[in-house]
């Protein structure tokens, strides 16, 4: 797998970019599937504060198969103008709540439950399956939902011919790493929102996303033999940064699995 320069966003056979923040584009069967959309102006957004655009905006990322929401309470996944794109876009695939809330064209999955959609290249479907995430430490206060923080769910995207791809959502648990890992034992790739995401209120500031060395035992555990970091950038609540995710990399020998690339590049894939 290798990264490839160029202006704009062409459809790709099997590729994914980072935009800034969380948001990514996955191009897997002739599907364009974008994950926790934001492309809100930086400055203050409620208790948060963005720090920098997205590297392409809605009309450079051009027409949307998919969009991924791993939760929709929090400025930082999901904005007003990522909202609106979401909106816009034939299928939002989400959390039960979070789909109650955003109302059509969402579908809510329950963890570990699956959707499938017809691909355009002719290799049938894609199937996304939606698989838990934790928002916080393992011992936070739960609410009535059983959900530290909010509801989040990460994503497992697999097809016939495919790269699976995991994309984690704003998880922080290295044991609900292990469990997708043993339901899913065949991950290619893991799209890993690291970036260690403190609030000071909450949890006694503990990070609410996967640390630096946190996403280093993730890679580890799902047995990825690539790993894209996301969701580690222009917010200033996160806490780590890209130097110290490919020093935890390094330091646990992994860093053959880190494919960075500037956010608006393409990492190509294969299988």
């Amino acid at each position: 797998m290798s990264e490839t320069p160029g202006a704009g966003l062409a459809r790709q056979e099997s590729a994914i970019t980072v935009l800034g923040g969380p948001t990514a584009v996955i191009d897997l069967g002739g599907l364009r599937i974008v994950s926790d959309p934001t492309f809100d102006d930086v400055g203050p957004h409620g208790y948060l504060t963005k720090t920098s655009d997205s590297a392409v905006d809605e009309d450079g990322v051009g027409p949307v198969d998919i969009v991924l929401i791993s939760h929709d309470t929090h400025l930082d996944n999901l904005d007003e103008r990522g909202r609106a794109f979401a909106k816009a876009a034939p299928l939002v695939l989400t959390g039960s709540l979070a789909a109650g809330r955003l109302g059509s064209p969402a579908v809510g999955l329950a963890p570990w439950a699956g959707h499938s959609v017809p691909r355009p290249d002719g290799g049938g479907d894609l199937t996304v399956l939606a698989v838990p995430a934790v928002h916080g430490p393992e011992d936070g206060e739960r609410d009535a939902d059983g959900n530290v923080n909010c509801e989040v769910v990460g994503f497992v995207l697999s097809g016939q011919g495919l790269p699976t791809v995991y994309v984690s959502g704003d998880n922080a648990s290295i044991r609900t790493v292990a469990e997708i890992s043993r339901r899913v034992p065949d991950i290619d790739v893991a799209v890993l929102h690291a970036g260690a995401a403190r609030v000071p209120a909450k949890f006694d500031g503990r990070p609410l996303s996967l640390d630096s060395r946190g996403a280093a035992a993730a890679a580890a555990v799902l047995g990825a033999d690539t790993v894209v970091p996301a969701h580690y950038d222009g917010w200033a609540h996160f806490s780590e940064g890209l130097p110290e995710i490919e020093l935890a990399f390094h330091e646990a020998g992994l860093s053959s699995l880190l494919r960075v690339a500037p956010h608006g590049t393409w990492v190509q894939l294969t299988r």
